[in-house]
């Protein structure tokens, strides 16, 4: 998927993230980034060195699969399917959409920002600095 990085306010909250449990699992080695100046950079630096820089915690992020873990999937998406609508209702507007993926191993869920939208750790950033911090 390109060179993955993750991004957070330190390492055992990068190390912990929901986020990196199927990249780790398959052996990929993820970027952390605890720095503030981080965020910005990689918001400029789409590339470095002709390898694509991946925020794990943004959609768009594709790991290859088996057809096996495609078709688990594919009946995971059709089983859940109800219930994500359910979900996506009671949340309303909060979120843009409520699905199952493949990102997980252990974790029940996680937050996904849009592949253009701010991360969490970024909007944290953006609090601290105060009320002349604007959201997107």
């Amino acid at each position: 998927p390109g060179t993955t990085t993750s991004l957070g306010e330190n390492k055992a909250q990068v190390e912990s993230s929901p986020h990196l449990e199927a990249l780790l699992k398959k052996g990929f080695e993820v970027l952390y980034m605890t720095e503030p100046i981080d965020e910005y950079a990689v918001q400029q630096l789409k590339e470095f060195e002709d390898h694509k820089l991946v925020c794990a915690s943004k959609e768009g992020l594709e790991l290859e699969e088996t057809e096996e873990e495609k078709a688990a999937l594919t009946a995971a998406k059709a089983d859940n399917a109800k219930l994500c609508k359910v979900i996506k209702d009671v949340l309303g507007d909060k979120v843009e959409k409520v699905e199952v993926s493949s990102r997980l191993v252990n974790s029940p869920c996680a937050l996904v920002t849009s592949e253009w939208g701010w991360s969490a750790n970024f909007e944290r950033i953006m609090k601290a600095r105060g009320p002349r911090a604007t959201t997107p």
